[in-house]
């Protein structure tokens, strides 16, 4: 499809041309069955099985192991900062928080009617331009589990390292990076990730939760926010964004079928260290973050005079460059690039940056 703009929106963001293109030959006669998948009973067999074919991609391409559950539900990332507590704190009253930026003070700010929110180390002196070394934290011996964000959307500022939290559950808000290169899921508690950036569309969310850490909610948590109670009934114990689920399969299927994790974490890291090049290599352009912890998911930067911020923007829009422009709480720029968007997309970025700082330039 040749009418296609380069997206950088950091959520809900790019999805695979391939996958769009595939839902939209079903949309009206999914399996033959001359209706759409959105149309059809959620208990319905053929559903059924393709939400249980998506779970098994999926274990297959993060590697899940065996004591691990895979529940899809509602409401978003920035739920689970609530039902994470919910769910989790047992007869424990705190939690331990690893600071790096916007979204791990959300989930820090979330905690208030549950219990204590022990923030164990920061980067907020820093600028949020670094993250706290392995030494810097001190894990409170009481903490039901640590939270902590690998990668922060709106700063573009990423763990280089998984924190070793020893006995202690590690909770990973993964929603900016989840399957976008290989990792250890037997390293963590919990993973959870808003689908609307490597996922699918929004509506759907990921949890993957070791088996231990189900059934131990607080008494008054809701069916519907209860993670064993979820589990137990597949995913469905109301009904859930079917559309959204089958977009995701679909999008697992993409991923399987152009190598997996290793390959995408390859031309993800390809993408990254070719907009980064072009950011350091240029007297107009700056990017501060600790160069350890670059996210390769979100790329932000600077413009020489902000005064040109809106002329970027524009003639970046009229490029087909869409979505360009930094979270209103950090300004600049931000160019998210999601496993869905193609190196072509960076290739542009960069040749209109080029001839935008040639004619802008001092």
């Amino acid at each position: 499809m040749n009418n296609r703009s380069h997206n950088f929106c950091a959520g809900p963001a790019a999805i695979p041309t391939a996958v769009l293109q595939r839902a939209q030959a079903e949309l009206l006669n999914w399996q033959e069955r001359g209706v759409s998948v959105m149309e059809m009973s959620h208990r319905h067999s053929s559903f059924m099985a393709l939400t249980a074919q998506a779970e098994a991609n999926l274990r297959q391409l993060m590697q899940i192991p065996d004591n691990y559950k895979v529940i899809f539900v509602q409401g978003g990332a920035t739920a689970q900062f609530s039902l994470l507590p919910m769910n989790l704190l047992g007869d424990k009253t705190q939690v331990d928080f690893i600071d790096t930026g916007i979204w791990s003070t959300k989930a820090i700010n979330a905690m208030a009617p549950y219990g204590s929110a022990n923030v164990i180390a920061s980067s907020k002196e820093q600028g949020y331009l670094t993250v706290p070394q392995q030494a810097d934290l001190q894990f409170s011996a009481n903490s039901a589990y640590v939270h902590y964000c690998p990668n922060e959307t709106i700063g573009g500022l990423a763990f280089d390292y998984v924190p070793d939290t020893g006995d202690i559950p590690l909770v990973a808000d993964m929603s900016s990076m989840i399957m976008s290169e290989p990792m250890d899921i037997s390293q963590f508690g919990v993973v959870y990730a808003g689908a609307q950036k490597n996922i699918g569309p929004a509506g759907i969310t990921l949890l993957i939760v070791r088996e231990d850490l189900l059934g131990h909610a607080r008494h008054d948590t809701p069916a519907v926010f209860n993670y064993q109670q979820q589990w137990k009934n597949d995913s469905m114990l109301n009904t859930p964004p079917t559309f959204a689920w089958y977009l995701a399969s679909l999008v697992f299927e993409w991923l399987l079928e152009n190598g997996g994790l290793e390959a995408i974490g390859e031309q993800n890291r390809a993408k990254a260290a070719a907009l980064y090049s072009a950011i350091d290599s240029s007297s107009m352009y700056d990017n501060n973050v600790n160069r350890a912890n670059r996210s390769i998911m979100n790329v932000t930067f600077t413009l020489a005079d902000d005064a040109l911020n809106g002329l970027f923007l524009e003639q970046a829009e009229a490029k087909g460059l869409l979505n360009l422009k930094g979270h209103r709480s950090v300004g600049g720029m931000r160019a998210s690039i999601y496993n869905a968007v193609p190196m072509a997309s960076i290739e542009a970025l960069v040749s209109f940056m080029q001839d935008f700082e040639q004619q802008h330039g001092k």
